[in-house]
């Protein structure tokens, strides 16, 4: 009797997990409602700045709304990871329990969940009262998390969506005992099973895949909801996207609100008969004005806090003024922390007996501006939140000459972007899509001599699709943090430091900045 009972324990709670394959109950001709909150790029956005944003501060909003209406789904885009030196510290550990207390009721997989290891991945899945969710990652033939989730309310029934960019295989660096599946034909297989076998009326997918393209292979969330029917909502990441209003295409509505926490989408579904009816949707902007924070967020957050002050805090540069970053314009033209961050290198490499002929730092790797007057370690570590090594990796002229084919390819906009040492000097032509005038230490390069080049250990593997990395003749390990060794630089200048840029990078065309 005891075996009946545990089977039908179990088999319960089956049917609570995935839903159960029965029709909802429901009463013909009447309307049910669902609010849906989303938030995606969180990057590690633990605290409030300058009164925007902030866990314990989004904590209140959702309760707000939780106490106003009955059913509510809080879901989360992905990118939770990498971002502030208090989350960074302890691996989003501070992120994650104050997302348990929450109560999410899914997080998508982001590319920048595989920016470290797999068993850091799954600490985190460990640490997660929620379930991350994505239909389009494999390990050993199994989804590496929950491809889906069904949440049941009262006349009508949802299915949940995740899917992870297959940029992720470009942009970061996953365990290669993963497999990545096309993310349309992930969708479209999992847009059948909830309808057809889940019965759901609802169909959202939780996408961290983006609606600006990035590269030729990148498919966007647009590109899936043209060629997947059957998808009513697409929550949209990866974009950095604010929407004032949702896009429409075909029958889906896709909406992304922005990054950071600085923004909750907000949807009002109305279901009737099993089918969306309508869908009222605006970005809530998170201040502490508007919704001060949440005491239990706060109190839970608060020992990591003082744990981080302690170090984070030092000072350890001056500045004259702001060093800027405006919209990430380290992805669009010479700015003048990407030549701080590469000038840096070429200093460590002369520090311990290299000879690097230029440094080169993707602008994706550049994530906030510096202050003007004092700036802490804790800044730098924001500005530089990767856990990313000093490589020197030594390529063929011809090889090099290649790199710089390639820089000339890359979109503005891109984080591919290349910031340069000042050892390099070359023109953009976007008109073109070459690079022109391009000169190392003053001269045209020599395709038959080699050139050392000081880079970080992921574009030195081939990230951001730097490939010809890979052709290198020799490759060096510094074992130095990259945040470690522009530390080390900016203490050793004369200070206060100016922000300033010499025009190493001259641009032709491109995009209005």
């Amino acid at each position: 009797m005891k075996k009946h009972w545990s089977v039908i324990a179990a088999l319960a709670a089956v049917f609570m997990l995935f839903g159960c394959a029965t029709t909802v109950r429901r009463t013909a001709g009447a309307e049910y409602y669902l609010t849906v909150l989303h938030t995606n790029d969180h990057h590690g956005t633990t605290l409030s700045k300058d009164g925007k944003a902030g866990l314990a501060e989004r904590a209140t909003f959702i309760k707000q709304v939780r106490a106003q209406d009955k059913n509510v789904l809080v879901l989360d885009a992905g990118d939770l990871n990498i971002g502030t030196a208090l989350s960074n510290m302890f691996d989003a550990e501070p992120d994650i329990m104050a997302y348990n207390k929450i109560g999410y009721d899914a997080v998508a997989l982001g590319n920048h969940e595989f920016d470290s290891t797999l068993a850091k991945l799954e600490k985190q899945i460990g640490w997660s009262k929620f379930p991350w969710i994505s239909a389009n990652i494999k390990k050993g033939g199994r989804y590496l998390v929950k491809p889906y989730i069904i949440k049941e309310y009262e006349g009508f029934r949802v299915g949940v969506i995740g899917l992870t960019t297959l940029r992720t295989q470009v942009i970061a660096s996953p365990d290669k005992s993963l497999t990545f599946i096309d993310e349309t034909d992930a969708a479209r297989k999992m847009v059948d099973e909830l309808k057809n076998k889940k019965k759901c009326d609802l169909i959202i997918v939780v996408g961290h895949v983006g609606n600006i393209q990035e590269s030729e292979d990148h498919t966007t969330s647009l590109a899936i909801a043209e060629k997947v029917p059957g998808i009513d909502i697409f929550i949209d990441g990866h974009s950095h996207s604010k929407f004032e209003k949702p896009e429409r295409v075909g029958g889906t509505y896709i909406v992304s609100a922005n990054e950071w926490g600085k923004f909750m989408g907000k949807g009002r579904v109305t279901i009737k008969d099993g089918k969306m009816t309508a869908f009222d949707w605006t970005p809530v902007e998170i201040t502490s004005a508007a919704f001060p924070p949440d005491p239990e967020i706060l109190e839970l957050i608060r020992p990591y806090k003082e744990k981080a002050d302690a170090s984070l805090k030092e000072v350890v540069m001056k500045t004259s003024a702001e060093f800027e970053f405006g919209n990430r314009l380290s992805r669009k033209k010479e700015i003048a922390l990407g030549d701080l961050v590469s000038d840096a290198q070429i200093a460590y490499c002369a520090s311990i007996g290299v000879k690097a002929d230029f440094a080169l730092t993707n602008g994706g790797n550049i994530r906030t501006n510096l202050p003007e007057g004092n700036v802490t370690r804790e800044n730098i570590l924001t500005v530089l939140p990767f856990e990313n090594y000093v490589y020197v990796v030594t390529l063929k002229g011809s090889d090099v000459i290649k790199l710089f084919d390639f820089i000339g390819t890359i979109p503005q906009g891109a984080g591919a972007f290349a910031q340069v040492s000042k050892e390099a000097r070359f023109t953009l032509n976007y008109n073109t899509g070459k690079v022109e005038n391009l000169t190392i230490g003053g001269k045209p390069i020599d395709p038959a001599r080699t050139y050392k080049i000081a880079t970080n250990d992921y574009l030195a593997k081939g990230g951001d699709g730097y490939e010809v990395f890979k052709s290198a003749t020799e490759i060096f390990n510094t074992s130095m943090l990259l945040s470690d060794v522009v530390i080390n630089y900016v203490q050793k200048l004369p200070q206060p430091i100016a922000p300033q840029t010499d025009g190493r990078i001259q641009i032709i065309g491109g995009m209005a900045l």
